[in-house]
């Protein structure tokens, strides 16, 4: 008499969980357009989503803490002349965030801590060099400003964010449009997938596709969806892979082996509703204490609901087997030794005694002086070769001089609205 051996995992009986209602983010204005991203970010400082916009893009950023029904006029972020196609949270810095337009181009944005009193219309740095429409954002999981853009040109740009450069420009690589890029672990090569239904392996600073002719399969799952592009999201940590369909109503986890048969179907969380989108909160951003291994953010036509996968288990103590140390917010290369040819794996934090985001944290644009222009050749007076022209000199000085006196008055305007807004709080609290 035969009996069925059971394959032995700790996530054999991982469940998924909707958040209580008044953990959801509602009244939110998802955006409609018919593009594959996941429409959804978020960091364990913000959530970010991108929302219909009349006459552009936008994209709604909350901080994690505001739940419930959210204000119609809760400030937007601003500032692309076309739909938002991609949005992603810098791995280095929770209050920097990139964004990918239909307007061909990249904005890197920098979000405060405390909530704006209008629209981020400002973004830090503008990323040109896209001829048609952006869709895919990816930060580089190790170098600093790193960021990578993938567009309907058919070409990958790597940029250098802290100065606004062009790193490197992948655009002989893909005869048709690219629709997803992912880095390895320690950011040295690429996985493409392309209209030409080609996977490719590519290491981008020899602009070569090391691997592309993959064979058969290691092994190959049937999935019963046809509503539309699947989601896939990997954690390293636990080796499991979580798909989600857009336009589905469910999220179906596999754990991956080193082993035959490699690929074991753990479960699926199934909800009434299909998903718009979805955000994947990174390993750092969860609670240890609950024995959390991944949370979703699950978008539906008016709102975001969070979705916890949990580990049954009795105990209140730190369970290590299940949180590994896990890449923290700290680079571990610069923009430039990457681009030399150097690798570094993720500098790992302990989860043992919970995470807290570091406090706001500027991004600094180093871009090069434009009006650093030799004169031309002839007899000058004593002006050095480096400087501008006279008359260009007193222009830049009119210029900054006019800029600053407007940041100040900027800067007293919105301590006045401060002020005004702290008074009417102050009414409204006594009168209740």
């Amino acid at each position: 008499m035969s009996r069925r051996v059971v394959r032995q995992s700790k996530f054999r009986h991982v469940f998924g969980q909707a958040a209580k209602a008044d953990q959801a983010y509602e009244d939110i204005r998802v955006s409609k357009v018919t593009w594959d991203s996941a429409f959804c970010a978020v960091n364990p400082k913000f959530l970010a989503i991108i929302v219909e916009a009349g006459g552009g893009g936008a994209f709604i950023v909350l901080p994690l803490a505001k739940t419930g029904r959210v204000d119609k006029n809760y400030p937007l972020v601003t500032g692309h002349t076309g739909p938002v196609l991609d949005i992603d949270w810098c791995p280095h810095n929770d209050n920097v965030i990139a964004s990918a337009s239909d307007d061909t181009t990249v904005m890197v944005w920098q979000i405060p801590d405390y909530t704006p009193v209008r629209n981020i219309t400002e973004p830090v740095i503008t990323l040109e060099g896209h001829s048609k429409r952006v869709g895919i954002l990816s930060w580089h999981p190790t170098a600093r400003n790193v960021l990578l853009s993938a567009g309907g040109d058919n070409v990958i740009i790597i940029w250098n964010v802290g100065t606004g450069e062009v790193l490197l420009s992948l655009d002989d690589i893909h005869p048709d449009v690219i629709h997803s890029v992912c880095w390895n672990s320690n950011g040295s090569l690429l996985a493409t997938t392309c209209k030409d239904k080609t996977l490719r392996i590519i290491d981008p600073r020899k602009s070569q596709v090391v691997a592309n002719n993959f064979e058969e399969p290691v092994a190959l799952q049937e999935m019963d969806t046809s509503n539309g592009v699947l989601l896939p999201f990997y954690d390293p940590d636990s080796s499991i892979v979580y798909l989600c369909g857009k336009g589905d109503s469910s999220i179906r986890y596999f754990e991956i082996t080193d082993e035959p048969p490699f690929v074991h179907y753990l479960n699926t969380f199934s909800s009434k509703e299909p998903q718009r989108g979805m955000g994947f909160m990174p390993k750092r951003g969860l609670d240890v204490s609950k024995c959390e291994i991944a949370r979703f953010y699950k978008l539906h036509e008016r709102k975001c609901e969070p979705i916890i996968m949990t580990v049954p288990r009795k105990s209140d103590l730190f369970q290590d087997d299940l949180y590994p140390d896990t890449p923290g917010p700290e680079p571990a290369l610069e923009a430039d030794e990457w681009l030399s040819g150097q690798d570094a794996e993720p500098v790992l934090i302990s989860l043992k005694e919970g995470y807290v985001p570091p406090k706001h944290r500027e991004l600094r644009i180093t871009k090069r002086n434009i009006l650093d222009v030799r004169p031309p050749a002839g007899p000058r007076r004593s002006q050095s070769a480096s400087e501008p022209p006279l008359s260009q000199q007193h222009t830049l000085e009119t210029l900054l001089e006019e800029i600053k006196a407007l940041r100040e008055r900027v800067q007293a305007q919105e301590e006045r609205i401060t002020a005004l807004e702290n008074m009417l709080c102050e009414l409204v609290d006594g009168t209740d």
